[in-house]
């Protein structure tokens, strides 16, 4: 292993959260839960990873305890009897192998359309009301609808304490309900939520203050959050580092202890007259560990394989993300699709077998291999 491949797999460690390595599963949608519930193939899936090198697990997206937190079909829960036995089940698979895995926390917001499971009738709830023809297509949240959300992710990051995980994820990019609330795009309201990003950012703090205290100090929360939005992938909060800076201030002094920071290409440098992607400004401004994020170890970035296409993102060297790593500009690595397609990526990379790690295309996602 040379000394720069090293660095991908020295320990971990911020207060109680000890990693092996620093190589980190990104969430990943799959849907195949049926009915919320984590199967004995999802269980595999994960232990897989785990026993494969990877050292902390980010779980694919799991609703939180909120009718309208879901919007697609076979997501896993994380609420009620049966989904957290499926978990607790991955929990001990993964440990067993000396892994550390969190859950990371979703609710979906406005881009959920009604008919979805599993309350069909509910419309997707966000800062804005929405109507078509009519109908309410999105409920705008009133103050109720926020404090029920944000004990909703409260509970659930009590409940990923009680069956075992080693710290909870909360979904705070891409568009999605949190996200939606940072987002001038989506959020015109006139209240204490609205207005300035402070005020849009109000929600997220609420949010991350009230799972803090929900799991006690030395619990770790991680917040992932992206310029990007899957409504706009030019979109940007902010277009400065100051500005981030004021952005991520007070998320940092709300609970935060890990940025994981969510780009489509991790070497994309974040703002103008300087090398460093959002991963490393986000750890330059806040003094928090960071996750870096964005296509790495495949040359293809994975918007392209959103549609239906018969491209194939094939393995690419990691030199450069090596050498960032080692110059400490951010402290772990995120892996999303080049782990979908090959379970066995990290420790592939680790024994220098880079011409063995296998291409991604969309066929891999039909299965859980």
């Amino acid at each position: 292993m040379t000394a720069a491949v090293n660095a991908l797999f020295q320990p971990f460690q911020l207060g109680s959260l000890q990693l092996p390595t620093r190589v980190v599963m990104a969430p990943m949608t799959r849907s195949f839960s049926p009915n919320g519930v984590p199967t004995a193939d999802v269980v595999e899936y994960y232990r897989r990873r785990a026993a494969s090198g990877v050292g902390l697990i980010i779980t694919e997206g799991t609703t939180v305890g909120h009718k309208a937190s879901n919007g697609y079909p076979q997501v896993p829960r994380f609420y009620g009897e049966a989904p957290l036995a499926g978990w607790k089940a991955v929990v001990e698979a993964v440990h067993a192998e000396g892994g550390k895995i969190v859950p990371q926390l979703w609710h979906v917001g406005n881009v959920r359309h009604k008919g979805t499971e599993p309350e069909p009738e509910v419309p997707g709830y966000g800062p804005m009301e929405k109507l078509k023809d009519g109908q309410v297509v999105v409920h705008g949240m009133t103050k109720q609808d926020i404090q029920e959300v944000i004990a909703a992710f409260a509970q659930a990051a009590k409940d990923a304490q009680a069956i075992g995980m080693d710290g909870v994820e909360i979904h705070g990019a891409h568009g999605y309900l949190v996200d939606q609330f940072f987002w001038e795009g989506s959020n015109q309201r006139t209240d204490e939520y609205g207005g300035s990003l402070a005020n849009r950012s109000r929600f997220a703090i609420e949010l991350i203050e009230a799972v803090r205290a929900a799991v006690g100090p030395n619990f770790p929360i991680i917040f992932r959050f992206s310029q990007w939005k899957q409504q706009d992938y030019t979109a940007r909060l902010v277009t400065t580092p100051e500005a981030l800076g004021e952005f991520l201030e007070p998320l940092s002094a709300a609970g935060v202890d890990i940025f994981h920071c969510s780009t489509r290409r991790f070497w994309e440098p974040e703002f103008e007259g300087s090398e460093l992607n959002l991963a490393g400004w986000t750890r330059q401004l806040t003094g928090k560990p960071t996750i870096t994020v964005g296509s790495v170890g495949l040359d293809g970035e994975f918007l392209q394989f959103m549609v239906k296409t018969d491209k194939v993102a094939q393995p690419a060297n990691i030199e450069g993300l090596l050498e960032r790593l080692n110059k400490q500009e951010f402290d772990l690595v995120a892996v999303g699709r080049a782990l979908i397609c090959d379970p066995d990526w990290a420790l592939k990379v680790k024994e220098g077998r880079m011409q063995e790690i296998l291409p991604f295309s969309r066929e891999a996602l039909k299965t859980l291999a």
